[in-house]
């Protein structure tokens, strides 16, 4: 039942877009409406009992002073109420600075109105909520043009690192590109869920564990109400997440735990306007001292920032693609200083068929950051290989907590150190293998990308994936070499007009 009216829900939010569209309505401006519309119904039912919190929005401004009106008057109100929040302190104000509503269908705003107002949104599931959102960002890319520019990492991914990890109590974690705070709430959740929490351990979960840095002003403000809504951050206090690029400067602040998912796409550039009144992009390089070497990848770029805001002792999860694995150059030295100065203890190849963006190939790197030494910290690297001979899509078949619970018990979070191999000799197809430092040093531009299993579909012609997994392969592959193909243009073409 719970599964046909989470369906209804997600319907109905879809079923304004379209005459929303027609009304020159985008997809991202029916987002960002829709965003504060159900803040501020989640707002009055936090308010209400059995939560009773202060939820410190302004008598007269609150839902409730709304969601009765219709036409013009609504439209009045909902202009004031958005105004009178941009005006306070703390989140609040941060959330709604410079608000305004894009909808000007005041019969369509007013069925948006009252479809949020007959549903129980503090109740709801946050994968319901996440797929409505994420769902609507997915369609603002395509619309756009702009290829996705915000990749929500899969919920159970999130939950996986969260487990492996095991944050504590009384630490802080962070995330540089914290999207819609998918990591702080599992890892919220986690700490609540796994321990008994006294009033001080309370209050620093609250206040002080989170921080983060999101670069995008709707995804930032999507992640202050996520915060906010979860009892993350006081309400006219510090806020735990900053509007800006993580990458610019070093803060000078350390953390215990990093989880993160940085942005997918290989360079970082700025756009500007040449001589001749076009617009030329230049790569844009972070020339910072505490960097290992200088480079205008963005993943090489956040493995070395993460590895700077580290505390000494200091443990992270990082999501990277394939590239920051095996690319020679600055990726080389990036992975040598990483090995040399963390223990890199264990990596999980992703598959698939799991991000929004085809064709991406990414892993998740977990290493513990150890004090100045001589001697190379990683001794060990551990492989799973979850992506060999595996297949998912994101609406028919898509990656669930259990799909990953193997990979969980293998890595051993009560004591990693305590890990036995499923691969042998005699089961070569085993997903679970270790390699001692000396075989990595060895290989080639020291590589990280390991990999073993056959893959079934290139060895046994008679058993292939069915057509739609293999159209989809094809596809992704397609995609993945033409966006090569144009980065190696565009760099081509940059060369020859500098000659």
């Amino acid at each position: 039942m719970a599964d046909n009216n989470n369906s209804a829900i997600i319907s109905k939010v879809w079923g304004m877009c379209n005459p929303l569209r027609d009304d020159g309505v985008s997809y991202g401006d029916y987002l960002e409406q829709l965003t504060y519309l159900i803040f501020l119904k989640m707002s009055d039912e936090y308010s209400k009992p059995p939560y009773k919190r202060d939820i410190g929005i302004p008598v007269g401004y609150t839902w409730t002073d709304m969601n009765m009106l219709k036409g013009a008057e609504l439209e009045e109100q909902y202009k004031n109420t958005l105004e009178k929040l941009g005006e306070q302190g703390g989140i609040l104000g941060k959330i709604f600075k410079g608000a305004t509503n894009k909808i000007s269908n005041a019969a369509i705003f007013y069925r948006i109105v009252q479809m949020i107002d007959t549903e129980k949104w503090v109740s709801m599931s946050s994968d319901v909520k996440g797929e409505i959102y994420e769902g609507l960002l997915q369609k603002n890319a395509e619309d756009v043009k702009s290829g996705a520019g915000q990749y929500f990492t899969p919920r159970s991914l999130i939950r996986a690192m969260v487990k492996c990890l095991r944050p504590e109590p009384m630490k802080t974690i962070v995330d540089p590109c914290c999207g819609s705070g998918g990591f702080f709430l599992a890892a919220q959740d986690f700490i609540a869920g796994n321990y008994t929490l006294d009033r001080e351990q309370k209050a620093f979960l609250k206040n002080e564990t989170f921080h983060g840095n999101e670069l995008v002003s709707i995804t930032f403000k999507l992640c202050l109400m996520n915060l906010y809504l979860h009892n993350i951050g006081d309400i006219y206090g510090n806020l735990p997440v900053t509007l800006g690029d993580a990458l610019l400067t070093d803060s000078g602040d350390r953390f215990d735990y990093v989880m993160t998912n940085p942005p997918f796409g290989k360079k970082s550039s700025i756009t500007f306007t040449n001589e001749e009144g076009e617009q030329e992009a230049e790569d844009l390089i972070y020339n910072r001292q505490d960097f290992w070497t200088t480079s205008s990848n963005k993943q090489l770029n956040f493995v070395q920032h993460i590895n700077t805001i580290l505390k000494a002792t200091g443990k992270a999860a990082v999501v990277v693609p394939d590239n920051v694995l095996f690319e020679g150059g600055a990726g080389e030295i990036v992975r040598k200083k990483l090995l040399q100065t963390s223990d890199l203890h264990t990596i999980l190849r992703l598959p698939t068929g799991i991000f929004y963006k085809p064709g991406v190939k990414a892993n998740v790197i977990f290493f513990d950051k150890r004090p100045a030494s001589a001697d190379t910290q990683t001794k060990t690297v551990w492989v799973y290989d979850f992506r060999t001979n595996i297949h998912f899509t994101l609406k028919q078949h898509p990656m669930t907590d259990a799909d990953l619970e193997d990979f969980i018990l293998c890595y051993n979070p009560a004591n990693r150190h305590e890990r036995a191999e499923t691969w042998t000799e005699d089961d070569p197809d085993g997903r679970w293998r270790k390699f001692n430092i000396e075989e990595i040093l060895a290989r080639d531009k020291t590589s990280l990308d390991i990999f073993w299993i056959k893959d079934k579909s290139l060895a046994d012609l008679d058993n292939l994936p069915a057509p739609d997994e293999l159209a989809g392969d094809i596809i992704e592959n397609l995609q993945s070499a033409l966006e090569s193909f144009s980065e190696l243009m565009e760099s081509l073409t940059k060369k020859q007009k500098e000659v």
